[in-house]
């Protein structure tokens, strides 16, 4: 009998990893051009509610996501679980990397090309990833 909640309570350990990888993903991004705002991190917070993860848990989850972003060197150990996902939950990280990048309303060289890097290494296509782009943009100009 307690084997059910033994297995619910890894699943559930499971789950928030993933939401600390890609808070922590969302953030790296962020962060790059070293301008880390408070309309950066709503639109994080955001993200990860609309993935999934519970409001009684976000807090929680961004600390922990703050706390292994600063820890960590490299983006694979963000990205391994999330290319596993299916192209609708990959788009939606997409999304809320360009409006973090667009959230200043400027793009550098250095979002562009991790932007380029992360396309690889969640398996997406380049012209699905441009397009996104372009409607962010566009968005954020108006």
């Amino acid at each position: 009998m307690f084997e059910i909640f033994k297995n619910n309570k890894k699943e559930l350990d499971k789950d928030n990893n993933l939401y600390v990888n890609i808070g922590a993903l969302l953030i790296h991004v962020a962060k790059i051009d070293e301008n880390y705002s408070a309309k950066e991190k709503e639109i994080i917070k955001k993200t990860l509610l609309k993935l999934g993860l519970t409001n009684d848990l976000l807090d929680s989850v961004f600390k922990k996501s703050e706390e292994t972003e600063k820890n960590s060197n490299q983006i694979l150990e963000f990205t391994k679980e999330v290319k596993n996902k299916d192209e609708e939950f990959k788009i939606k990280i997409v999304e809320a990397l360009w409006k973090i990048i667009y959230a200043d309303n400027v793009s550098d060289m250095y979002e562009m090309s991790l932007m380029r890097r992360l396309t690889g290494l969640l398996y997406l296509d380049a012209k699905i990833v441009g397009d996104i782009k372009n409607k962010i943009r566009n968005s954020s100009n108006k």
